[in-house]
C-alpha cells in the first residue's frame, strides 16, 4: 500500500498581533486549529470555507510556506518541517491572482526564470517549456509581456510554473477566481487532465460548482477546523433529502398561486424573491408529488411562467454546514 500524499495531524497555527496606541496588548488568532486530513495519491482534494476560515494558511503550511505551531505535515511520508527541501523537488503551488510572475517579461522568460530558480538542466527546460505552453493554449503568445494577458492566460502561465518541474503534488489556490466562464472551464478541463496524468491536487475553491464537479474528496473548513469532510455525494447526504420547487408567476398572477401556496406555509418553509415584474416562490418540501401536483394546472394555464424542482446541491449542504443546520 503506498503512502498517502498528504497526512496532516493535529495542525494548527496561531499568529500574534498587537493592538492599542497606548497599552500595547497581543492577541492571539488562531487561523488553523486542531486541523486532520489525509489525501490519497492520484486524487483531487478540495479545501473549502468563507473567507478568513484557515485554507490558505493551512495550503501555505502543507507547502512548506509557513511553520506549523503545532501538529505534524507528512508529504509523501516525509516530515514537512524537517525535509523541506525534498519536499519543495516533488510539489508545485500556483496562487490565485496576479502574485507569482513578472509582468514585464515574457511567459517564456518567466518560465526560464523559474526554471533556473529550480535549477533544471538546461536540456530538460529547452523541452518543458514549449510542452508547457502547448498544453497550457499559451503557444502563439509565449513571446508576450504577461501584463497584456486575461485573468484566464495569467492563471494558465501560473500552472505552467507550477509544472515546471514535474511535481507529484500540485496545490492550486483558488485557480479560476476572477476569470471568466469560458477560461474558468478550459482551466477545469487542464485540472482534470492532470489528475489523468497521474498528478494529487489539493484545491481550495469558493465555487461549489467546481468542486462537485472536480473532486474526489472534500473537506468543509470553518474558523480553522473542518466542520464536514468526504465525497460530494456523502457530503450531500447530511443535510435533509429535501426538494426545493420554484414556481416563477407574474405580479398579477401572485394572488391566483398564493391561494395554493400560502396553505403551505406552516408545514414547509417558503421563500419568495421579487424580481420585478416577476416573483420567484421556493418551497422547500421532502414531497414535492403533492404539490406539483397542484401547481401543474396553473402552468398549463399560464397563470406560471416557469416551474422546476430541484434536489439539495453542494452549495445548499455548504451553507447549512457553516451555518450549522445540517441534520
Amino acid at each position: 500500500m503506498t503512502n498517502p500524499a498528504i497526512k496532516v495531524e493535529n495542525l494548527s497555527k496561531t499568529f500574534l498581533t498587537r493592538e492599542g496606541f497606548w497599552k500595547r496588548k497581543t492577541k492571539k488568532i488562531n487561523a488553523v486549529d486542531d486541523l486532520s486530513l489525509q489525501v490519497e495519491q492520484g486524487e483531487l482534494y478540495g479545501l473549502l470555507g468563507p473567507n478568513g476560515a484557515g485554507k490558505t494558511t493551512t495550503v501555505k503550511m502543507l507547502a512548506t510556506l509557513l511553520l506549523p505551531t503545532s501538529g505534524s505535515v507528512r508529504i509523501f511520508d516525509l516530515d514537512a518541517v524537517k525535509d523541506t527541501t525534498e519536499i519543495r523537488r516533488r510539489i508545485g503551488f500556483a496562487f490565485g491572482g496576479n502574485r507569482g510572475l513578472y509582468g514585464r517579461l515574457s511567459a517564456r522568460d518567466n518560465l526560464r526564470y523559474f526554471a533556473e530558480l529550480y535549477a533544471l538542466p538546461p536540456e530538460v527546460t529547452r523541452r518543458r517549456i514549449p510542452e508547457l505552453l502547448e498544453m497550457m493554449g499559451l503557444s502563439g503568445r509565449e513571446n508576450d509581456r504577461v501584463e497584456t494577458y486575461s485573468s484566464g492566460m495569467t492563471q494558465r502561465l501560473h500552472l505552467a510554473r507550477a509544472l515546471l518541474h514535474d511535481p507529484q503534488l500540485v496545490f492550486l489556490d483558488e485557480p479560476t477566481v476572477g476569470i471568466d466562464p469560458v477560461g474558468a472551464r478550459e482551466l477545469r478541463q487542464m485540472i482534470k487532465d492532470l489528475i489523468k496524468r497521474g498528478k494529487t491536487i489539493l484545491l481550495t475553491t469558493h465555487y461549489m460548482a467546481e468542486a462537485d464537479e472536480l473532486c474526489d474528496h472534500i473537506a468543509i473548513i470553518d474558523h480553522g477546523r473542518i466542520k464536514a469532510e468526504g465525497t460530494p455525494s456523502r457530503l450531500k447526504t447530511l443535510v435533509k433529502k429535501e426538494s426545493i420547487i420554484q414556481a416563477k408567476v407574474e405580479q398579477k398572477n401572485l394572488p391566483a398561486l398564493k391561494n395554493i401556496v400560502t396553505p403551505l406555509e406552516s408545514r414547509f418553509p417558503v421563500n419568495y424573491v421579487n424580481e420585478n415584474p416577476f416573483v420567484l416562490i421556493n418551497i422547500t418540501t421532502p414531497e414535492p408529488a403533492p404539490i406539483l401536483d397542484e401547481l401543474l394546472p396553473l402552468l398549463s394555464q399560464h397563470v406560471l411562467d416557469s416551474l422546476e424542482v430541484r434536489n439539495q446541491t453542494l452549495e445548499d449542504v455548504y451553507v447549512a454546514i457553516i451555518q450549522d443546520k445540517a441534520a
